[in-house]
C-alpha cells in the first residue's frame, strides 16, 4: 500500500526528476524549467497559501506528485482547487493512484470546485477524470 503525503524539502531531487519527464511528455504543452521546477517546489515545501504539494510513496520510495493551486472561482461562486500536476511513474500507472488523490482532494477540500486541465491525447487520464466526476468545460483558455 502507499500512502499520500505532503511534499517535503528532502523530495526535491525526486520529484524534479518527475516534474522533467512530465514537462518533456505529450501531457503538458510547456515544457517548464529548472527554475520553473525549483520555484513551484519551493512553494509546496514553503509557506504559500497558493501552492500545495503531495507525493505518493511506498517504502520510502516516491511512485509520483501533484500539485494544487488555491483560488476562488467568481464563475461558480466558491473557491477554487486546481490540479495542477499529477503525475504516476509508469510502472504505477493504472493501479487507482490517481482515483484515491482525486477522493483524497474531494474529502480535504469539500466545498470547492476541482478544476485541471488534460490533454486530448492524454485518454487515460481523460478516462481516469472522467470516471471520477470530471466533466469537460467548453472553454478556450488564453494566457499572456
Amino acid at each position: 500500500m502507499y500512502t499520500i503525503r505532503k511534499m517535503e524539502a528532502g523530495d526535491r531531487q525526486a520529484v524534479k526528476a518527475m516534474m522533467r519527464m512530465f514537462y518533456a511528455s505529450p501531457a503538458v504543452l510547456s515544457n517548464g524549467s529548472e527554475e520553473i521546477f525549483d520555484a513551484d517546489i519551493d512553494q509546496c515545501v514553503g509557506s504559500s497559501p497558493y501552492l500545495e504539494g503531495f507525493v505518493f510513496e511506498k517504502e520510502k520510495a516516491i511512485l509520483g506528485y501533484a500539485m494544487i493551486a488555491k483560488s476562488f472561482s467568481t464563475e461558480f461562486g466558491k473557491p477554487c482547487i486546481w490540479i495542477e500536476d499529477l503525475y504516476i511513474q509508469e510502472e504505477y500507472r493504472g493501479v487507482g493512484i490517481g482515483t484515491r488523490f482525486l477522493a483524497y482532494i474531494a474529502a480535504q477540500y469539500p466545498d470547492c470546485v476541482h478544476r485541471l486541465e488534460a490533454e486530448p491525447e492524454n485518454e487515460n487520464a481523460v478516462r481516469v477524470y472522467r470516471k471520477n466526476g470530471f466533466d469537460l468545460l467548453p472553454y478556450m483558455e488564453m494566457k499572456r
